[in-house]
């Protein structure tokens, strides 16, 4: 009898550790420290086709990157070689901890470098080829990189933030395939910031887990979109800031402790003609850089934007147009292009409006400005 209850306490221990959501929470946020997780990817297993549902569509590709508002080299002739890159690689010891700062709202996290946006592109790209990814988007126009899907390993957790019974039997489980796959993309914003000498660069993931739908014969997988992953996405955040040039402890330092500069509040609001218009309390500049954050995190097919007229150009499918043609051919046959104008009425208030560029006015593209809009809104 003995034997038998102490066999049965590490058990007790086991399952309460696998089954409290509360304890599981505690872990996440109080003992996993950043640098802690190993960010280790299949690079060999690349995922170049999904079977997603039908709302998710592959972004379309371009390379053209005008920049000589910013830069004294001729735009059209900015197109580097091998060589070229590796000297501006090799440049990025240049890059000091006091050249980094980490900007926070809420909880998201972003760079602000005091290095001219040129050397951040070509280390940001160099940086995500590093890490085993393919580069799908890659368009310097709008200062936008995008790597292809890869399958995320099961993340290296040290045991001294699992506890002692889950450290002990993670060695007797460690080959057992227990879940499906999870597969993740970054995308890697670049902005000018105060005249084109700084650079504000944002990070963001997407996340796709195969799930089992059906049952029995009939079951199958697909793949679906999950949540925002927080911690992996800082501790990218962290490891690209290693990567420019910070040492671990400073960029941990930052990461960790970066000021909250507050919540930013974003009304949804009519317009005018029966458009949509968002209200953000904050000034333009501020605006323009949550609003491209915004945009990329929600995977919107940026095709231009005009930083002084500080406008985007987008391309998006209606939601009343979402149906049979677009299951059978994809969202991209039925794209029809729209701007996304900003406007700052004072300090503190900046508004985006809604403009559909063909001029007919539809009520079903003025119901979208709502929808879409709507979107960016929940973001905040």
């Amino acid at each position: 009898m003995i034997r038998i209850f102490i066999f049965f306490i590490p058990i007790v221990f086991f399952l309460n550790g696998c089954f409290s959501e509360e304890q599981k929470q505690i872990i996440k946020e109080n003992r996993i420290e950043l640098g802690d997780i190993k960010i280790n990817y299949y690079s060999d297993k690349s995922v170049t086709s999904l079977e997603v549902p039908p709302d998710l569509t592959s972004p379309d590709y371009q390379n053209s990157f005008r920049i000589s508002e910013f830069t004294d080299v001729d735009p059209n002739l900015v197109n580097l070689t091998n060589s070229e890159i590796k000297a501006e690689i090799d440049t990025k010891i240049l890059l000091n901890n006091s050249d980094i700062d980490v900007i926070r709202s809420g909880n998201r996290r972003w760079l602000l470098i005091n290095k001219k946006p040129e050397l951040v592109w070509s280390l940001s790209k160099q940086f995500l080829k590093e890490q085993g990814f393919v580069l799908k988007k890659i368009n310097k126009k709008i200062g936008l990189l995008e790597t292809d899907y890869l399958e995320n390993k099961k993340p290296d957790i040290p045991a001294k933030s699992m506890g002692f019974f889950r450290a002990a039997l993670q060695s007797t489980i460690d080959n057992v395939n227990y879940t499906l796959p999870t597969v993740d993309k970054y995308s890697i914003m670049v902005e000018p910031y105060n005249n084109g000498e700084k650079t504000v660069l944002h990070l963001s993931i997407s996340s796709m887990a195969e799930v089992i739908t059906g049952s029995g014969k009939d079951g199958t997988t697909l793949w679906q979109k999950q949540e925002r992953n927080i911690p992996l996405e800082n501790e990218m955040l962290y490891t690209l800031m290693t990567y420019l040039g910070s040492d671990s402890a400073n960029a941990r330092e930052k990461i960790v402790n970066a000021k909250d500069e507050g919540g930013v509040t974003v009304r949804l609001t009519d317009g005018l003609n029966g458009y949509a218009k968002l209200q953000f309390s904050i000034g333009l500049i501020d605006t323009w850089d949550n609003l491209a954050w915004a945009l990329s995190n929600l995977e919107i097919n940026i095709e231009d934007k005009d930083i002084k007229e500080r406008t985007f150009y987008i391309q998006s499918a209606r939601t009343a147009d979402l149906g049979i043609m677009s299951k059978i051919f994809g969202e991209d046959a039925i794209y029809k292009p729209y701007q996304i104008q900003l406007k700052e009425i004072k300090k503190d208030l900046t508004e985006v409006y809604f403009n559909d560029i063909s001029e007919l006015n539809e009520q079903e593209t003025k119901d979208f400005s709502y929808d879409f809009l709507g979107k960016i809104q929940k973001l905040f």
